[in-house]
């Protein structure tokens, strides 16, 4: 092996690892918030509202960090897996983490201390293009999962490529399902439930490709 392909070698290898400690980091920082910060409750409330209140620039930061590390391992799997395509839809991914970031979730039944109880009747400017970056980001992600799938597929990797599909699918049926079920707490678990797959799929595939490369 040249040095020139150990180097890139090297940087795949790198940029895959992001794509290993991005869910953990994103879950740990979200959920350790949770814990701490008064009137947030896990039934009621979706890791995106911490942005509000004191102490809201912290999950603000975890979206804008990870987004950046979802961004490294898009190219990574991009290199590795030689799809383009892939590398496209798991960095608008990421994208819209940063764009999440930038326009917080509205405050929303008590939290933080002093809103009223209760969904909003409105949403503000901001919530709405957060919400917006939400429904793209994770549009983006299950199209990753069904294109990676397709190629671990084509390169005889049949575990791999199931494991992609389906992950593809809960993501899916996790974060927009629940919109048909007028129930807050359904909307709150479908949301984790997207979140939780959609991050163990990345480390898996990251996993996978660092072995490869």
């Amino acid at each position: 092996m040249s040095s020139v392909e150990s180097g890139s070698t090297r940087t795949a290898i790198t940029l895959l690892r992001c794509g290993v400690v991005v869910g953990v980091l994103y879950l740990t920082t979200g959920v350790v918030q949770g814990f701490v910060r008064d009137g947030f409750d896990f039934g009621r409330h979706a890791l995106s509202h911490l942005a509000n209140g004191p102490g809201g620039w912290v999950q603000t930061a975890n979206f804008a960090v990870c987004g950046l590390l979802v961004i490294g391992a898009a190219l990574g799997i991009a290199r590795v897996l030689q799809s383009r395509a892939a590398g496209w839809l798991l960095g608008c991914f990421g994208a819209s983490m940063i764009a999440a970031s930038l326009f917080p979730a509205d405050p929303v039944d008590g939290f933080p201390p002093g809103t009223p109880p209760g969904v909003p009747t409105t949403m503000s400017t901001t919530g709405l293009i957060h919400f917006a970056a939400g429904g793209i980001g994770f549009l983006a992600l299950a199209a990753a999962c069904f294109v990676v799938a397709r190629a671990m597929s084509r390169q005889k990797q049949p575990s791999m490529a199931r494991l992609s599909f389906i992950s593809g699918l809960a993501v899916l049926v996790g974060f927009f399902a629940p919109v048909a079920i007028p129930v807050v707490w359904a909307g709150i678990a479908g949301i984790w439930f997207a979140v939780v797959v959609g991050w163990a799929w990345l480390a898996l595939t990251s996993t996978h490709l660092m072995r490869r490369a």
